[in-house]
C-alpha cells in the first residue's frame, strides 16, 4: 500500500501533502537513561525522561513535471513545497508531520530545510529534519501560608492558577497584595473564591483559596449585608452631626442590625 506523507497546519486549515512518496523513512522515539556509577554496586541505569522523537526525510523528490508516480494532487512546481516548509520552518509553526495508514500522527517543528538540483531536470532534492514538539506543561502550584515561596508573585500576578490555605494572621487584602502587588484586587479575589468567602472581611484559618491569574479574576465580589449596615450606620452618624441634631436611638438601632448581620455572616464563613 502507497503510503502518503504530509504536514497540516491545523489552525490555518491547510495540509502539505508530498508530491512523491519517498523510499524510506524513519522516526526515533525513547526515553532519555542515566547511568549513575555507585560505590560497590557499579553502574545502575535509570530513567531520565522521555526524548523527543525526530525524523529526517532524505532524497525528498520535488518534481518540475508530473510523473506517473506522482501522488493525485501533486504540482509540477517544486518551489510550491519549498516555499511553504520554510515558511513554517521560519514562523516557528507548530505542524502535525501524518504518514497514512500508520500510527505517525506527531506535532513537529521544521528545524531545517535543504535542497538542490541534479540531474538538469529542474526537479528539486529536499531534506527535512524534523523534531517532536510538547506543549511545556507548568504543574499548578499548592501554596500554602506562613512563608511560602512565591517568587513569581508580582502585580501582573501568577502564571498559572495556584491555591493557598489561609493562615492564623492573614487578610484579603494582606494575600491579594502577596500574589498581585495590590491589595485592592481583595473583592476581586473573594468574587474568585465566592463558594468559600461569603463576606471580604471574613476569613478563617484552613480555608483553601484559588488564586488565579490576575487576567483572570472576575469583578469585584458586592459587599455583603453586614458592610452595607456599617455603612448606613456611618451615613446616618454623618448626617447627625452635619444637622447638628440628636439621633442616638437610630444610631443604637443600626448597630444592632450590623452585629446581626455580621454574626449571621460569620456563622456563614465557619462552614
Amino acid at each position: 500500500m502507497l503510503r502518503i506523507l504530509s504536514f497540516l497546519d491545523e489552525a490555518a486549515g491547510k495540509e502539505l501533502i508530498l508530491p512523491v512518496t519517498p523510499s524510506s523513512y524513519q522516526w526515533s522515539h525513547g526515553n532519555r537513561v542515566e547511568t549513575i556509577r555507585l560505590d560497590q554496586l557499579g553502574e545502575i541505569n535509570l530513567p531520565g525522561g522521555r526524548q523527543m522523537g525526530s525524523c529526517t526525510l532524505t532524497d525528498l523528490l520535488l518534481p518540475a513535471q508530473l510523473y506517473p508516480f506522482c501522488n493525485p494532487g501533486a504540482s509540477a512546481n517544486p518551489f510550491v513545497y519549498i516555499e511553504q516548509l520554510e515558511t513554517w520552518s521560519d514562523a516557528n509553526k507548530v505542524v502535525r508531520f501524518l504518514v497514512s495508514n500508520t500510527p505517525l500522527n506527531a506535532q513537529v517543528l521544521i528545524e531545517s530545510v535543504e535542497y538542490g538540483e541534479r540531474d538538469g531536470t529542474n526537479d528539486v532534492y529536499a531534506t527535512v529534519s524534523l523534531r517532536q514538539y510538547r506543549k511545556p506543561e507548568v504543574p499548578v502550584l499548592a501554596v500554602t501560608g506562613g512563608g511560602a515561596d512565591t517568587g513569581r508573585d508580582t502585580a501582573t500576578g501568577a502564571a498559572q492558577t495556584r491555591t493557598y490555605t489561609i493562615v492564623k494572621g492573614d487578610t484579603l487584602w494582606g494575600i491579594a497584595q502577596k500574589f498581585y502587588g495590590s491589595g485592592a484586587y481583595y473583592t476581586r479575589l473573594a468574587a474568585a473564591n465566592s463558594a468559600v468567602i461569603k463576606n471580604p472581611n471574613l476569613i478563617y484559618p484552613g480555608q483553601v483559596l484559588t488564586i488565579p491569574p490576575v487576567d483572570q479574576l472576575p469583578a469585584a465580589m458586592t459587599a455583603s449585608a453586614s458592610v452595607k449596615t456599617a455603612n448606613n450606620t456611618k451615613t446616618t452618624r454623618t448626617t447627625t452631626t452635619a444637622t447638628a441634631t440628636t439621633s442616638s436611638t437610630t444610631d443604637r438601632s443600626q448597630d444592632k442590625r450590623w452585629k446581626v448581620q455580621l454574626a449571621k455572616e460569620q456563622a456563614l464563613a465557619r462552614r
